[in-house]
């Protein structure tokens, strides 16, 4: 009997010292690095980004011209108009309350892997509460400004505001930004490529400065999803 026990305590810590292997293995995978869009070293984190905020193909029912992006910020939606009735839709992240904003502005330049310059109004309040921001910070995996930008002007001035990637692809779809336009960085780039500088970028948002807009998500696209055209 005594031998009896001994083999059901050894099997019993065999079994418990398996099940911990397996959930530390599990749990290596989890957060290990994953190389992801452009090369882009990233942690994958247990909230994914909601299926609907993946890239599509939609029929969009509008006036404004191919080439014009329409930012829906309370939908948490990116469009980039094309011909004949469709566009392809983004998810995006967007501003926090109290820094929301609309209107009609233009891409005033573009660029690759930018650098951050948080304004000086953002430096002096991360510094109350604590935080200390960089200056600037040079382009690369852990810049918030991902692997691409698109300033937006107004009047031939920088607004401040951009379109661009990010380095936490899990706020994709939430009130995060201080007013930018966040996207996963697969997607900012599929969207770099296409847009050009001086399309016009409506932002529906607090204070409806970006007056009216006719436009109607009709759903996706289901055949120019799957196979393109």
């Amino acid at each position: 009997m005594k031998l009896t026990r001994t083999g059901m305590a050894f099997m019993l810590a065999a079994s418990t010292l398996l099940a911990f292997t397996e959930t530390a293995a599990a749990f290596t995978r989890a957060v290990e690095p994953t190389r992801g869009a452009s090369n882009v070293t990233q942690v994958v984190q247990r909230k994914q980004v909601d299926e609907k905020f993946q890239r599509r193909v939609v029929r969009l029912t509008t006036n404004e011209a191919p080439g014009t992006i329409i930012i829906d910020t309370n939908n948490k939606f990116l469009y980039f108009v094309e011909s004949n009735n469709r566009a392809t839709r983004y998810g995006v992240g967007v501003g926090r309350e109290g820094f929301g904003w609309s209107g009609v502005v233009t891409i005033g330049r573009k660029q690759e892997w930018p650098e951050w310059r948080p304004p000086k109004e953002m430096i002096a309040r991360e510094a109350r509460k604590g935080h200390i921001l960089p200056t600037v910070q040079k382009g690369g995996e852990d810049n918030p400004l991902g692997a691409r930008a698109m300033y937006l002007y107004k009047g031939g001035r920088d607004t401040i505001f951009r379109i661009h990637g990010t380095n936490q692809p899990w706020t994709i779809g939430l009130n995060m930004s201080s007013g930018c336009i966040r996207m996963m960085n697969k997607d900012v780039e599929h969207l770099y490529a296409r847009a050009q500088i001086g399309a016009k970028v409506i932002v529906i948002g607090p204070g409806n400065k970006q007056g009216n807009v006719a436009f109607e998500d009709r759903g996706i696209d289901i055949l120019r999803t799957i196979f393109g055209g």
